[in-house]
């Protein structure tokens, strides 16, 4: 079963730190009719947090996104793999990618079944465009 790896953009915003803060922005998005897919929520300190969502399709969901004080990442450069579920291969994805001397700011990853999905994140197009070839390679 192949993989499928993709860069893809994430939408980010501020949310206040109280019950509902999240609640508030994926109502918004729902009403728009976004199937999110990946959702990471956070209190950065004590008052306020940050959300990221992805993936945002159409004019709609985009209007929504800024309506609920989003905006397209743009110091944030995703790659999504999707595809079987492994063991060691969050390991394998990582080592990979730090082989080929990049630098990651963040991952997210999720398996349900036999399934998994992973977000990998870089600081700049270069090194997600360069991340996403030697994930391609790997898989």
């Amino acid at each position: 079963m192949a993989y499928t790896i993709d860069r893809v953009n994430v939408w980010a915003g501020a949310i206040e730190d109280r019950p509902g803060g999240v609640a508030g922005v994926l109502g918004i998005l729902a009403q728009a009719g976004a199937n999110l897919e990946f959702v990471i929520a956070r209190r950065d300190q004590p008052g306020t947090g940050v959300v990221f969502v992805s993936p945002l399709k159409g004019a709609a969901q985009t209007n929504a996104a800024k309506k609920a004080g989003l905006s397209k990442a743009i110091s944030l450069h995703s790659v999504r793999v999707e595809g079987p579920d492994k063991r060691g291969l969050g390991a394998e994805m990582t080592r990979a990618i730090a082989s080929a001397g990049i630098n990651m700011r963040g991952m997210s990853a999720a398996a349900l079944g036999r399934r998994s999905v992973v977000y990998f994140a870089f600081d700049n197009l270069d090194e997600a465009n360069k991340a996403r070839r030697v994930l391609k390679r790997l898989l």
